[in-house]
């Protein structure tokens, strides 16, 4: 007699469960393009609108903050109304804002639908997961997790080169206009795929605390981009790090008295996820800005054009599409939290390469070197970071629960590109800083190129110090007992 693990309903629920892989790997592939199409092909964008380096920061920054800040809401919005309607809501919402955003007259419109954008994106981000994690038996949802992370190495593996050969043939409309058949396409799939779920119970969503969270991440994410644009002691900068500072206290005030917060600890008490969630939020800060960085270097730093900007950083996304699914096939005989260390520490070493190697005339193979290294050590974090916080994920509420994990994720991914480009702005003043984002610095001397490189040498310092604390909570997350 067959085992039920080998039996027609354990079979049947598998076939099901790798079809929605398909569908949630399909809205990686959409966020993961964007956003690195983007990431090499912003000199491009910021040419175009002729924008100052505070608008050109916040051509990336307005899509990172609304993201982070929406993704709690819609897991909550998603626990009352459906998550297959909110999934595929987001789908449209992200093709119609990226249809609108090539059209767009001036660099604030721009902003404005990247900002759209941001929500659709949320309301993917939040339940792709949850849903992948209801689909899949538990003895096979490290396999499922390995695909599905390693389906947005290849989105970031394609996007870089797609992102430089269209900022250099067709224009910089269709790096938006190029997520429009494949939002149509994810779009038909999921509506055919995904079975409808019952709404979780009602209950209030917490809307002060959002916007409480939001308004402080945009003064933080205002005073770091100024600070980079007009310098540290610029007036604005100063009294965004003010109103931050301000803001923390009244956010922990207000969480504590909500019924149902936006923020809410209780459900991270225990040491693993508490751990797990604070290496995610290190890996994140360490991980989220080295493509753009990166890319930066090649066009400011080298004067490259994009196209060769983005076959440069291939590295990155080669990384991580080879050591994602090699994690996840390990997954069925290693703990989570040993990926999760080992993904660490590749990742600091990578940038320790990075760091030591920085300079205009480094060989390009010890640079590919430590981008392949740092991006198998992303690709390895991830699959098993994520594995072991949705293992160890209460039942009740999963998709508010992973909604805030992928908060404190997207946290470290908004501070990773604030501050970097900061630090990278900063480097050679405010009056250069223009000519860093524009990707035309190497046409003004070796002197400010030397000042640029002294830029990347601290910004490699920074995120691998970052990485090597990652792993040092990642081993702290073995186990709540």
């Amino acid at each position: 007699m067959p085992s039920p693990e080998h039996g027609p309903a354990h079979r049947a629920r598998l076939r099901y469960a790798w079809r929605v892989c398909s569908v949630t790997s399909l809205g990686l592939v959409l966020i993961g393009i964007a956003g690195s199409t983007l990431n090499v092909a912003l000199p491009a964008v910021v040419r175009h609108f002729s924008a100052d380096p505070f608008q050109s920061g916040w051509i990336l920054l307005s899509f990172l903050l609304v993201n982070t800040a929406c993704l709690v809401l819609f897991g909550r919005v998603a626990d009352l109304v459906g998550r297959r309607e909110v999934y595929l809501a987001g789908f449209a919402l992200f093709t119609v804002a990226s249809l609108l955003a090539g059209l767009s007259p001036d660099v604030w419109f721009l902003v404005a639908m990247r900002v759209v954008q941001a929500v659709g994106a949320a309301m993917i981000l939040a339940n792709g997961t949850v849903i992948i994690t209801d689909a899949f038996p538990p003895e096979r949802l490290s396999q499922g997790m390995g695909v599905y992370i390693g389906t947005l190495s290849v989105a970031q593996l394609a996007g870089p080169t797609l992102g430089g050969l269209i900022a250099e043939t067709a224009g910089w409309q269709w790096i938006f206009w190029v997520n429009v058949p494949a939002g149509v396409v994810a779009l038909a799939w999921g509506t055919v795929t995904l079975r409808r779920v019952p709404p979780g119970p009602k209950q209030p969503v917490d809307a002060l605390g959002n916007a409480l969270v939001f308004a402080a991440l945009s003064a933080l994410l205002l005073a770091l981009s100024e600070a980079g644009s007009r310098g540290p002691s610029s007036p604005v900068a100063v009294a965004g790090a003010v109103v931050f500072a301000a803001l923390v206290p009244a956010v922990v005030l207000v969480e504590r008295r909500a019924s149902h917060p936006v923020l809410d600890a209780r459900l991270f008490g225990g040491r693993m996820l508490a751990f797990a969630n604070l290496a995610s939020f290190c890996n994140a800060l360490a991980r989220a800005s080295l493509v753009l960085v990166v890319a930066l270097y090649f066009q400011a730093a080298r004067g490259v054009d994009a196209f060769t900007a983005g076959l440069s950083v291939l590295p990155v996304p080669v990384g991580m599409a080879v050591a994602s699914p090699v994690a996840g096939a390990l997954g069925r005989r290693v703990p989570a939290y040993a990926l999760s260390v080992g993904g660490s520490l590749l990742s600091t070493a990578g940038l320790g390469v990075l760091l030591l190697s920085a300079g205009a005339g480094t060989p390009y193979w010890v640079v590919g070197v430590g981008l392949f290294v740092a991006g198998c050590g992303s690709g390895a974090f991830l699959t098993g970071n994520t594995t072991q916080v949705m293992q160890g994920l209460p039942a009740g509420g999963l998709g508010v629960v992973n909604g805030f994990r992928l908060m404190v994720m997207n946290v470290g991914v908004v501070l990773s590109v604030g501050l970097s480009l900061s630090v990278l702005a900063g480097s050679v003043g405010p009056e250069l800083g223009a000519q860093v984002y524009a990707g035309t610095l190497s046409t003004l001397s070796p002197v400010a190129v030397e000042q640029l490189m002294d830029g990347f040498r601290r910004t490699y310092a920074v995120l691998c110090a970052v990485a090597l604390t990652g792993a040092v909570l990642a081993a702290l997350a073995r186990s709540d007992r």
